[in-house]
Order: C-alpha cells, then sequence, then structure tokens
C-alpha cells in the first residue's frame, strides 16, 4: 500500500512538472505568435520617408534611391535641359500634369518643370513606366539615337514597349504609356537635403 502511494504522489509530481513546462511553452509559443503578427522594423522603414543627399549630383546627373520599394530618380538638369521642356509641349501627352497614375500630383509641381519652385532643377520622379510597369532607362543626350525619334532633346526610354518620357518625365504622345511618370510627395530640408514621401502637409 505504502509503494503505491509513493507511486500515486510520484506520478503526480511528474504531471505536475509536465504541466508547468507546458505552460511555460505555451506562453512562449503565443510570445512568437504575437510578435509574429507585428510589423518588422523592416517593413515599417519600407513605407517610412526616406532621407536623400543630393550634393554628389552634379548638372545633367541622376541619383535613384528606393522609397516604398520603388526606384525615385532625382536629377538635377541643366538649363539647356530645362529649357528643351518648353520644346516638347506640343509633343507630349498631358502637359501640364492634369491626370495623376497611381498617386495624387502634388500642387507644388504642377508646372512644366514638375519641380518645387525654389529648387526648379532638380527633378524628383518615381522611375516605374505608367504602362505596366517596366523602368525605363536614361537618354539624356540630345539628337537621333536608336529607337528615338531625330528631334530628341534628352528623356527617359522604356525597353519594354517604346514609351519615351521627356526630362520632366512627362509622355509623349501615342505612346503605349497613358500617364505622365508619378511625382510623389517632397520636400528640401536644405539645399542639398531631400526627404521623399513627406511634405508640409504630412507623410504621403
Amino acid at each position: 500500500m505504502s509503494n503505491d502511494k509513493q507511486v500515486d504522489s510520484g506520478r503526480r509530481g511528474l504531471l505536475a512538472a509536465t504541466c508547468a513546462a507546458g505552460g511555460v511553452v505555451g506562453v512562449s509559443t503565443a510570445g512568437v505568435l504575437v510578435s509574429t503578427f507585428q510589423p518588422s522594423e523592416r517593413a515599417k522603414a519600407a513605407g517610412a520617408p526616406v532621407e536623400v543627399d543630393i550634393s554628389d549630383v552634379k548638372p545633367g546627373e541622376m541619383k535613384v534611391v528606393e522609397w516604398r520599394g520603388k526606384p525615385v530618380w532625382i536629377m538635377r538638369r541643366t538649363p539647356e535641359q530645362m529649357a528643351s521642356l518648353q520644346k516638347n509641349d506640343d509633343k507630349v501627352a498631358d502637359p501640364h500634369s492634369d491626370k495623376s497614375y497611381q498617386m495624387p500630383m502634388p500642387e507644388y509641381c504642377k508646372n512644366e518643370a514638375r519641380s518645387r519652385a525654389e529648387h526648379k532643377d532638380v527633378l524628383v520622379t518615381v522611375g516605374i513606366c505608367t504602362h505596366l510597369g517596366c523602368s525605363p532607362s536614361s537618354r539624356f543626350a540630345e539628337g537621333p539615337q536608336p529607337n528615338l525619334p531625330d528631334d530628341w532633346h534628352g528623356g527617359f526610354l522604356c525597353p519594354c514597349h517604346g514609351s519615351t518620357f521627356d526630362l520632366a518625365g512627362r509622355v509623349f504622345k501615342n505612346k503605349p504609356a497613358p500617364l505622365n511618370l508619378d511625382i510623389p510627395p517632397y520636400m528640401f530640408l536644405s539645399d542639398n537635403k531631400i526627404l521623399i514621401g513627406k511634405d508640409e502637409k504630412g507623410e504621403a
């Protein structure tokens, strides 16, 4: 009889220990599950505004950064490139950017240069073609070139289906792409620092 009681009490102890351990595992597993549903720091950062130093971008050059998983082009245009925009006004489909693609056009960029008045030479645009989402390549040199018109003033050519955009990201007429390239919200923190994804109205 005494042996049975010892076995029973031993079993009870083992059962209590097992339950306690199971409870600990259950709590720790629940913790893992909860943390899985919380956005990671990387995921949060993917939608956050991006600060860019453009002090190394010379006139006629472009820098590419990533914002929300998309390439954003930042180009510092020369006086000659700025002057070429007017020559394209009658050739582009939407010269005044009245139509938007995936994001609304910032009011401060609704001008021929599609840039902020205080830094008119700097173009900030999403480098994704509005046709099927390819990324156009830069064709800054003027004049006749393969797949481009003889009176080309510089701009961008989409390699997928031949859509062309001028140096303000405006699409030329009669091309597969129906709309101009998107302009994200942005603001200058200084002459050489840009914040993409946020402006005076807040974050995008």
